[in-house]
């Protein structure tokens, strides 16, 4: 936690760092972020990087150090590179659409499911590859976004059906049935 903490984070150019108080405002290329911290640290930019400064070195300091750089550091590349994430569907009949800035999706309920983005989050779909894309400034929001969007239909065990991340690796189990059956081939 206090090793990530020292480490300073370095501006890009086209970024600016404004520190008022507790509220640390992130402005770039792509947007600006804010975001309210512990009162009890301190900020200091020097020779292009950005680095944050405990009082002392109590457990609850170390964690909120931390904590603090990390998600500065963030807010640097969010505003710089922004963040996405990638979903998939997979089953046969789900499908997906967009209606204007809302996602449609077809996944095997009776009706289909309305997703509207989050403030800040920005949904599209590829319908080649069957993959939605989440994208934003703020990697926060991306996540919940995307979380959100995943809970839809989450991927069941037996067959792999539903919304996964691109990558997510979904253990199949073995159907009962098929238990039985190889039980009594023995």
């Amino acid at each position: 936690m206090s090793r990530i903490g020292r480490e300073p984070i370095a501006i890009p150019a086209g970024v600016t760092i404004s520190v008022d108080g507790n509220v640390v405002t992130v402005k770039g290329p792509k947007g600006e972020l804010k975001s309210k911290f512990n009162p009890h640290l301190t900020y200091e930019e020097k020779d292009g990087k950005f680095h944050v400064l405990r009082p002392n070195d109590s457990i609850a300091m170390k964690m909120q150090h931390g904590t603090a750089r990390a998600t500065i550091a963030d807010m640097v590349k969010g505003v710089t590179v922004g963040y996405e994430k990638k979903l998939e569907i997979k089953g046969v009949g789900y499908t997906a659409s967009m209606n204007g800035e809302n996602l449609v999706l077809r996944v095997g309920h009776s009706h289909p499911d309305t997703v509207t983005p989050l403030p800040g989050a920005k949904i599209s779909f590829d319908s080649k590859t069957m993959q939605i894309i989440v994208t934003g400034i703020d990697k926060q929001i991306v996540g919940q976004q995307a979380a959100l969007i995943r809970a839809v239909r989450k991927p069941e065990c037996y067959h792999g059906k539903g919304i996964r991340y691109v990558g997510e690796v979904v253990v199949l189990r073995q159907p009962a049935s098929a238990k039985k059956s190889a039980a009594g081939a023995k």
